[in-house]
């Protein structure tokens, strides 16, 4: 069962770290379970391209026989971290340029494994 509150938790913690903006779980599948999207964005589309992005990148990568981290994309204005929290969810993190990506991804990957625990 899904810890909704125990999920809020950790997003919070999440929107915490300097130059984070927003911190979404998404389900396998692209549904929201958690946490909110970045203003302007349609939800459902956010959602669902960002379940499939990290998706396409654990299929492209499977073949090399070793584990995908994180998924990092950067923009004009900001950057996003997508990664795996457990066989059922993934975490995407949009923050500013301000924050190395590296260090974004690691904190990333350290919530993801806070969230795999709870879903």
């Amino acid at each position: 069962m899904v810890e909704y509150l125990a999920l809020e938790e950790v997003l919070d913690e999440i929107r915490s770290v300097p130059s984070v903006y927003e911190a979404t779980i998404v389900s396998r599948s692209g549904m929201h379970i958690a946490g909110d999207a970045p203003k302007g964005v349609h939800l459902e589309t956010f959602v669902a391209m960002s379940a499939i992005l990290l998706g396409a990148a654990e299929t492209a990568t499977s073949e090399l026989k070793d584990r995908l981290l994180y998924v990092s994309v950067e923009l004009g204005r900001g950057k996003m971290v997508l990664t795996s929290a457990g066989p059922r969810a993934l975490l995407v993190v949009t923050a500013s340029k301000d924050i190395a990506t590296e260090l974004l991804a690691s904190k990333a990957v350290d919530f993801a494994g806070k969230i795999e625990s709870k879903i």
